[in-house]
C-alpha cells in the first residue's frame, strides 16, 4: 500500500495535523510527517515533492497558515494528489490560509479542505488510496456505516424523548 506524506510549514501546525495522523493510524495507513516551509526552506520542500512518488507516497497532505503557499509548492513539484489544510492563525482566523491554498492557478490543482480540517484531509487521502485498495475501501465503508448508525441512534433517542 502507498503511504501518505504529511508536510507542515511549521511545527506550530502539529496540534491540527495530529488529527490527520490519528485518522491515518485508525485506518492502518502509513505516513511520514515533515516540516518544510515554502518560504524558509524552499529547496528542501521542492526536493521532497520531486522525490515523493519514488519514495512510495500516494498523496501529499500539506498544512500551512497565513501565506499558505506550501500546498501550492508541493503541487508545483509533483503530480501526486496534493491536499491542502489551511491552518487558522491569529491574524485573519485562517481566511488568509484558505484563500492562499484554494486559489491555485490552472494546471496546479490542490484539493483543499476546511480551515483546520485535518481529519477530512486524511479521509480524502485514504479515499485516493482506496481507489486501488479494496480492503481500504471496505474500511471506509465500515466507518461511514458506523457514523450513520450513531446519527440514527441519536435520532431515535431524541424522538423517544420528545414523542407525544
Amino acid at each position: 500500500m502507498k503511504k501518505i506524506a504529511i508536510v507542515m510549514g511549521s511545527d506550530s501546525d502539529l496540534p491540527v495535523v495530529e488529527k490527520a495522523m490519528a485518522t491515518l493510524e485508525k485506518f492502518g495507513v502509513s505516513f511520514e510527517a515533515h516540516v518544510y516551509s515554502a518560504h524558509r526552506t524552499p529547496e528542501e520542500a521542492r526536493a521532497f515533492a520531486l522525490g515523493a512518488r519514488e519514495k512510495g507516497f500516494g498523496a501529499v497532505i500539506a498544512a500551512a497558515g497565513k501565506a499558505a503557499h506550501l500546498a501550492g509548492a508541493m503541487a508545483a513539484n509533483t503530480t501526486l494528489p496534493v491536499i491542502g489544510i489551511p491552518i487558522k492563525s491569529s491574524t485573519l482566523d485562517g481566511l488568509d490560509a484558505l484563500l492562499s491554498t484554494v486559489q491555485m492557478p490552472g494546471g496546479m490543482p490542490v484539493a483543499t479542505v476546511a480551515i483546520d480540517g485535518a481529519e477530512n484531509a486524511a479521509l480524502l487521502a485514504i479515499q485516493i488510496l482506496a481507489v486501488e485498495d479494496a480492503a481500504l475501501a471496505e474500511k471506509l465503508n465500515a466507518a461511514r456505516a458506523e457514523a450513520a448508525a450513531k446519527v440514527l441512534e441519536k435520532n431515535r433517542q431524541l424522538e423517544e424523548k420528545y414523542r407525544k
